[in-house]
């Protein structure tokens, strides 16, 4: 029996809140097995712990502290690093699955890693491999990639290049003149995406990178025509192209579909005259976004319209930080709107003054209240919870809010979903937590409950359905621990003394 409890001890004291660095350090041993990995990667560490961790001999820990969110990403620059390209690309890659708050790198780590020259001792992976793995991993925030092209590094000014139509025109005028010859070579490669005549020369079919030319790229008025006459599947994205010329955004605001004049009804730089014709189109969508064209004036504010206009209210999509983002004038006069997706733009604002987010909190808009609860620091405990209770699709993020209750959630005990119930059975103010739940995940969460006391645990501990909520219980004495500790990681598998 004791043999088949050395697993749910050693991930149970692994996720124990109350364990000191002395009882993780040992966690990190070969002996405890997945345990070790496990935490390095899954929960807030000590700094001693990172320390350890950081020059742990086994490839398996430091990949698993790369992979860390809770861990300050400054506190892992040395894996940028480390021998082995494994480790690296762990870094590079951020987490197996991904959080909807995306940690950035610090910019020493991402020079690191954008400008090295081998894959590590390994030999399993290349340099080109580790960075493809940044760059799809966003840990990379804009704010960096708008800066390349002023890098001391030719590499990383070779690499502005490569976003052409986001430079401005003075850095690119300068990467047309850069010292070094590689970076003068791949700026003019890459000027083609703002000429028109290179652009309709290297698209000969629509078969092959329209996304990116048609939403991107600087179009010929031969290559327009043909969209609208192919009647192509580009004209959504035609219709978000910033370079599409005025003729062009006047025929997508008239297209006889409307979910082509919804797109190009909130662009910033459509005419008054049709504004004034979408405000009185007869679809409704297409009348509420032209509707928003007073707070239309710039691009900045298109994107973050973009981001709130298309989403529903489960959306997940991954919360980055926009290298530029509108002034807060704009944010608050959004957030008293009478249109509800100015409201939800709002609410997706995390610098949005209290007083806005105590009204935005009550707002008579669900997706206002789902916005603000998974964007801003200041919603309030009860719009987190209420949120948790009635949409599954956020739980994960909301559990990583520091702001999320972990108390005066007893009430929701009897809910009929076992991850809400999970939640109320780990309320230290609960009088009897629920240890026979039929659900798994809710005997752990009982048993982990801090109400319960030491010699109560020692029941749990021995009890398979119990017993890793048990180990991970913060009343869990210290010395318990390091006697569970001494029986799972001894080869000789002596019985720990009872408490």
């Amino acid at each position: 029996m004791l043999d088949s409890l050395r697993e749910p001890w050693l991930r149970g004291i692994a996720f124990n809140r109350a364990a000191p660095s002395g009882v993780l350090i040992r966690l990190v041993d070969r002996a405890a097995g997945e345990a070790g990995p496990l935490m390095c990667e899954g929960r807030h560490l000590p700094d001693a712990v990172v320390d350890e961790a950081l020059q742990h001999p086994a490839r398996e820990i430091r990949r698993a502290l790369a992979r860390n969110l809770h861990v300050d990403p400054a506190r892992l620059a040395p894996l940028a690093t480390d021998p082995s390209g494994l480790v690296r690309a762990s870094l590079a890659r951020g987490l197996s699955v991904s959080p909807r708050w995306i940690r950035p790198l610090p910019d020493d780590v991402l020079v690191t890693l954008l400008t090295a020259q081998d894959g590590g001792e390994d030999g399993r992976l290349d340099a080109g491999e580790i960075i493809g793995k940044l760059c799809s991993s966003r840990q990379i925030p804009l704010s960096f990639h708008r800066s390349l092209a002023d890098r001391e590094h030719p590499e990383l000014r070779r690499r502005a290049t490569w976003d052409w139509h986001s430079l401005t025109p003075a850095q690119r005028e300068r990467l047309l003149d850069d010292p070094d010859p590689a970076v003068r070579e791949a700026a003019q490669a890459g000027s083609w995406v703002l000429d028109p005549e290179r652009v309709e020369a290297k698209l000969p079919s629509f078969s092959r990178g329209g996304v990116f030319v048609f939403g991107m790229c600087a179009l010929s008025p031969a290559l327009i025509e043909r969209c609208f006459t192919d009647d192509t599947p580009y004209l959504l994205t035609l219709a978000r192209n910033r370079h599409a010329p005025a003729f062009a955004v006047a025929r997508l605001a008239r297209h006889p579909e409307a979910k082509v004049r919804a797109v190009a009804a909130v662009r910033p730089d459509l005419g008054p005259d049709l504004v004034a014709e979408l405000r009185k189109d007869p679809d409704d969508d297409v009348r509420m976004r032209a509707r928003l064209h007073p707070f239309l004036r710039t691009w900045v504010e298109y994107e973050m319209i973009e981001r709130a206009v298309d989403h529903g209210p489960d959306c997940t999509c991954p919360i980055t930080e926009p290298a530029v983002e509108p002034s807060p004038d704009w944010f608050a006069a959004c957030a008293v709107s009478g249109e509800p997706v100015l409201r939800r733009v709002a609410a997706s604002w995390p610098r949005l003054p209290a007083e806005l987010v105590a009204a935005l909190a009550q707002d008579d808009d669900e997706e206002v209240r789902i916005r603000l609860a998974c964007h801003h620091p200041l919603a309030p405990p009860r719009l987190l919870l209420n949120v948790f209770v009635t949409r599954p699709a956020h739980r994960p993020h909301l559990l990583t809010l520091p702001a999320f209750p972990r108390t005066g959630t007893a009430h929701l005990i009897g809910h009929s979903d076992p991850q809400v119930r999970a939640l109320a059975a780990a309320d230290p103010a609960l009088p009897d937590p629920p240890l026979d739940d039929p659900d798994e995940s809710v005997r752990r969460a009982a048993a982990a409950n801090p109400c319960l006391t030491p010699q109560a645990l020692e029941v749990l501990l021995v009890d398979p359905r119990t017993a890793e909520g048990a180990a991970a219980n913060p009343s869990l004495p210290v010395p318990r621990m390091h006697d569970l500790l001494d029986h799972c990681l001894n080869t000789a598998a002596t019985p720990p003394p009872t408490a």
